[in-house]
């Protein structure tokens, strides 16, 4: 039997804003780690972080405005949210990503998140 959880979260910084670049290292930025704390302060608390080996992970985007974006660009930022929210131990359990960019719902931006196991 499959387990779900499902998230409303904000949206996700793009990964041209998670990462930062100085003196030869990568770090993450403070909208990265700003972004972790959101997602880990929406985690119900009685989920407890999934071993299996096959999960699904079903993504709604709904954009902050009408600007044209890169599906893709905000995929790290919530996967890796999600893993150091507790959801699963490592972003290689995910076997499937279904991501579906949906037109502007409501200022700021939204992201319907659905990880099941398989």
């Amino acid at each position: 039997m499959a387990e779900v959880l499902a998230l409303e979260l904000p949206w996700p910084p793009s990964v041209n804003t998670y990462w930062r670049h100085a003196r030869g290292r990568t770090y993450l930025s403070a909208v990265g780690r700003n972004y972790r704390e959101l997602v880990r302060d929406r985690m119900p608390v009685f989920h407890r972080c999934w071993d299996s080996e096959y999960l699904e992970l079903i993504i709604d985007a709904h954009p902050p405005d009408r600007r044209k974006r890169d599906l893709d660009n905000i995929l790290k930022s919530l996967i890796d949210g999600l893993m150091h929210a507790g959801a699963y131990h490592d972003d290689s359990q995910i076997k499937t990503i279904v991501a579906r960019m949906h037109e502007k719902r409501e200022a700021g931006g939204l992201v319907q998140v659905t990880v099941q196991t398989k």
